[in-house]
């Protein structure tokens, strides 16, 4: 889960000072230590740390808080608004050229993700605003940067524009960028080469690019799991090359999130996209207000109907509603459903993204494993088209022979039955019949 340590830190913080009906300052001084712990153990700079807790309390002890019928719930939206602000405060979009094509420069560490970003980022430009983008390739100095980039390139379906080893990364951006003129297209993704490390050499390089091109974004890739390196990485590069904008990535790993919390503060440069897996769809825009939502456990309504827009068809979706109106939902409508849900990402992630799943019971230290889903599927592909359409045909035999064919058991295979058969009587009571006796709800089989 995104920033999971903080979140679950802070989180149990504020259990202790919402159900308060009075909040004194003592109360808002041991609140704000704990919260400038977790920041510190998750790695934030010390300054922006220092300073994000010195206006959390000028807030929570003035009159906004301490006159509140409910003073403990506007503690804790003060330090919402706050993580909000110091994470960019609004969503900042990608810039776009008077003229097509709008170039933008990809800078970074090698290792950091660059190629891949780039790759991510142009099919986001394409599905989101239908536009055709160009990835150009001016890593030289690793052949295999090149062929990663035709490789990306080749899976989505977008040109790759490349000189070989031998050209000049100079010569390159700027044959590139004609090109795309030539062939109308609306944006060059230019993938630079990056080092182990900041030096002159590769600089100077970048620098010349920068000249040449004359790019509308320069984008920094950082890795988030690299923490307060991130951000000095963050420093260099907008020194030498003024970036406008970072792109995160790895923000879905094992990651304590400093990087996201320190980096706007420090280079003052908005954090305009984060990589959320490693699929090449997996590139969001990043919205502060949303992403402080989800550190503190109210969720992210929005970014979860936007995945959902997404992956999901709506031909089928409507078709699904129907069903579930007329009662002939089957376990292979089911086996579809979970196929959706699974393009959406990881379980955990989709959780946390549902307000107040954080507080649910039973949710809260469950591990929601997606090998679970996997053996839901496994079942389900084991039976045969009747016995999917119509489970009452299963008798003893069947059943063994399902769960011996998924790699389970007898009671997994009579467990999933049952919760199939409490959904349909659950569906059938919000299509409007006989309301019956309040159950608890389906439950995704195994957890």
């Amino acid at each position: 889960m995104v920033f999971g340590g903080l979140a679950d830190r802070l989180q149990d913080t504020f259990k202790k000072i919402t159900g308060k009906g009075k909040v004194n300052e003592q109360d808002v001084n041991i609140m704000a230590r704990e919260v400038r712990l977790a920041l510190l153990e998750a790695d934030v700079n010390f300054r922006v740390v220092k300073d994000f807790i010195k206006r959390v309390k000028e807030r929570a002890v003035g009159a906004e808080v301490m006159e509140s019928l409910t003073p403990g719930q506007q503690v804790v939206k003060v330090v919402q608004d706050e993580l909000t602000q110091l994470m960019g405060g609004e969503q900042s979009s990608i810039a776009v050229a008077d003229r097509s094509p709008t170039v933008i420069m990809m800078v970074g560490l090698q290792g950091a993700g660059k190629t891949t970003t780039s790759g991510k980022l142009a099919n986001l430009l394409r599905k989101k605003q239908n536009r055709k983008p160009l990835l150009v390739a001016c890593d030289v100095y690793r052949p295999a940067a090149i062929n990663q980039l035709q490789t990306v390139g080749k899976q989505l379906d977008i040109p790759v524009f490349e000189k070989g080893t031998e050209a000049n990364p100079v010569d390159i951006a700027k044959e590139a960028i004609a090109h795309a003129k030539e062939e109308h297209l609306d944006y060059v993704i230019i993938d630079t080469a990056g080092r182990l490390h900041v030096d002159h050499e590769l600089m100077d390089e970048l620098t010349e690019v920068k000249e040449i091109t004359s790019p509308d974004e320069i984008f920094l890739v950082v890795d988030a799991m690299t923490g307060q390196d991130a951000v000095n990485v963050a420093e260099n590069f907008n020194e030498q090359l003024d970036v406008t904008g970072v792109v995160l990535t790895k923000l879905d790993g094992d990651t304590r999130g400093g990087a996201a919390l320190s980096i706007r503060a420090v280079t003052d440069k908005p954090i305009k996209f984060a990589g959320m897996g490693e699929k090449l769809d997996e590139l969001e825009e990043f919205h502060p207000d949303r992403m402080a939502s989800r550190i503190l456990g109210m969720g992210d309504v929005l970014s979860l109907i936007e995945k959902a827009e997404t992956q999901v068809d709506e031909k089928q979706a409507r078709e699904l509603e129907e069903k579930m109106r007329t009662m002939s939902f089957t376990f292979e409508d089911f086996l579809e459903q979970m196929g959706q849900v699974r393009q959406m990402g990881p379980l955990e992630d989709l959780m946390a993204m549902i307000p107040g799943a954080s507080k649910m019971k039973g949710l809260k230290n469950a591990q929601l494993d997606d090998s679970q889903i996997s053996q839901v599927e496994a079942i389900i592909q084991s039976m045969t088209i009747e016995e999917r359409q119509n489970p009452d045909v299963m008798n003893a035999s069947r059943k063994r022979r399902i769960a011996k064919g998924s790699g389970t058991s007898v009671a997994q295979v009579n467990r999933l039955l049952k919760q199939f058969n409490e959904m349909k009587k659950m569906m059938k009571q919000m299509s409007g019949g006989k309301p019956g006796k309040k159950g608890g709800g389906f439950k995704m089989p195994f957890m």
